[in-house]
This record gives C-alpha cells, structure tokens and sequence, in this order.
C-alpha cells in the first residue's frame, strides 16, 4: 500500500491505522510505503513507527515528479498529498495544482504498472460556485480558472478527469472520494481554517471574534468517521465511481463559535464583527448529499458537539 501525504492530516490518520492492524492482527501484514516530503517532520509527528519493519518511508516531491522513484510492487494506492487549507495553498499556488495534476499523473502510472487500485482524495471544491444548498456526485458549478483559489478547485478537478482517463484507456480501477470539511486531533492550529482559528482561542482563553459573516455555513465531519468512509469506498465502492463523503448537515460559523464557548473551560464569549471580512473559501454554504455512500453503509455519526470536545480534550493535554 502507497499512502502519499503521509505526514498530512488524513493521510496521517490512515497510516496510523494501516499500522495499527498490522499490530493487533500481524497476518494481516500490510506492507505500508509512507510518501513524505520531509522525514523530519515523520519522526516527529510519528516516533513510535520509525524503524518498523512494515512501514517503508518514500522521500519525494510530487511536484517534482522527476526526481520520484518507486520500484517495489503496489496493490493499493491512497493519494491523499495536497494543501487543504485555503490559507496555505494560497500561498503555494503552483505547487497545489502540481501536486493534483503532475503528480497524479505520476502515481496513476505506477498504478498502471503495477495494475494497483488508485483512491484519489478530490474535494467539495469541484463544485464551484453555485445557487444549490446541496450537492450530489452529477452536479458541478462554475469554477473561474483565473480566481486566486482557482489552484485547488481547478487542480482537484482536473485530478479527477486525469483518474477517469485512465479508467477508461487502460481500464484502471479508480475510486474517487470528494471529502468535506474535516476536523479533529492532529490539526495545526494556525493553519488559517475557521475552526482551527475557534479552537485556538478557545484553549487559550480568548473571547472568539468572528471575522467573516456569522451566517456562513459549514458541514463538520470528525476525523474518524472520515477514515472510515474512506475504507468503504476503497474496499467496497464501484470502479470509475465518485462519492461523496462528509456531514449532510452545516451549522453556522456563529454557531461554531458559540459551540467552542461552551465546550471552553475558560470562561469566554462570541464577539461577532461590525464588518465581515472576506472569507477566501470557496463557498459561503452548501453540504453534501450522501445517498450514494450511505449505499456502502456509511454514515457521519460524530456530531460536531461531541467532535469539537474530542478536538479540545486532545490539544488541552498537550
């Protein structure tokens, strides 16, 4: 198995439990190849797998496809390397669209060599802009290619056409997850997201200040359910097929900001803004409609409630 963005947030979380079933049930032996930019960062964020002997560390850049080889043979490939965080890809425009475009092109090879099945993490980004509340796989809106968010909408949507023209020409077994806004454990708190931002706050005692509009919405979905939906549709889910895979319900970023309040053991409050500032995500609203995967026996159990107090539990012991 090839895990790319090993280090990340999902790919991390995925690594971590490829690892754990080989503990707790050794004939499993999944063998994990980890693709990392940085090892420093591995060792890390993950001590206790150095050295394993199931776990082969890749050090590469997909945006320097060049400069990557992999020879060992692969039945599973998981690509889930990408900035998520509009506040960092923005920053790093190029290397975003390079890392799904460039780089997807190189791992579908390897999985045409190898004839591996190819799970690519695409995003609710696809769908662009539009007057719809809820989207469902057939939909899409309008993506402007020269908008400064353009590198990750237009990246995972060109990622997504690169995986099916390899279905269809060399009859590749392609699975493609749109992942919602996902949250828990593990997440660097200055990272420019809106609850990244809350949480942050919230540990730390400070009164919340929302600065867009207290009326945006999000759908919430925890980490672990995320993971799980992932494993069906990567086990279970239909060739040449994209899924939807996130919460099918959104709260308010005010009521975001009151929920942290609560959960807080600071005694803090909500400060709204006297004007919003521009958000850089793509939508103001908008959520999944999740039949499709539901017909894999997945749902996103988590509540945001009980989420967000794992999520602070967590950082408040470090």
């Amino acid at each position: 198995m090839l895990i790319t963005g090993a280090t990340g947030f999902i790919g991390g979380y995925l690594l971590e439990l490829f690892s754990f079933l080989n503990e707790k049930e050794p004939e499993n032996n999944i063998q994990i190849t980890a693709l990392v930019r940085d090892p420093e960062r591995f060792s890390e964020r993950f001590p206790h797998l150095r050295g394993r002997a199931d776990i082969d560390l890749l050090v590469g850049d997909l945006t320097e496809s060049k400069a990557l080889r992999y020879e060992n043979s692969v039945d599973y490939i998981i690509h889930c390397a990408s900035e998520a965080s509009p506040h960092l890809y923005l920053k790093q425009p190029a290397d975003t669209i390079s890392t799904n475009t460039l780089g997807t092109l190189l791992l579908l090879e390897i999985a045409r060599s190898h004839r591996a099945r190819f799970l690519y993490l695409s995003s609710g980004a696809i769908y662009g802009q539009s007057e719809q509340e809820v989207f469902s796989e057939q939909d899409y809106g309008i993506v402007d290619p020269l908008d400064e968010r353009a590198c990750y909408s237009e990246g995972k949507r060109a990622g997504e056409a690169i995986c099916m023209a390899y279905h269809r020409q060399y009859d590749l077994d392609i699975r493609i997850a749109r992942v919602s806004h996902t949250y828990g454990p593990g997440l660097e708190l200055n990272d420019g997201r809106v609850f990244t931002d809350f949480m942050a706050d919230a540990l730390a005692g400070r009164d919340i200040c929302v600065k867009g509009s207290p009326s945006d919405a999000r759908p919430f979905c925890y980490i672990s359910d995320m993971v799980e939906g992932l494993l069906r549709i990567l086990l279970s889910g239909d060739s040449g097929e994209a899924y939807n895979i996130g919460a099918d319900s959104q709260i308010t970023i005010a009521e975001l900001a009151q929920l942290l309040c609560e959960i807080s053991t600071h005694p803090i409050s909500v400060r709204l803004p006297v004007q919003a500032i521009s958000n850089p995500a793509l939508r103001s609203s908008g959520y999944f409609n999740i039949e499709k995967i539901k017909g894999l026996g997945w749902e996103c159990i988590t509540s945001p409630k009980m989420g967000f107090a794992k999520m602070y539990r967590y950082y408040s012991t470090l």
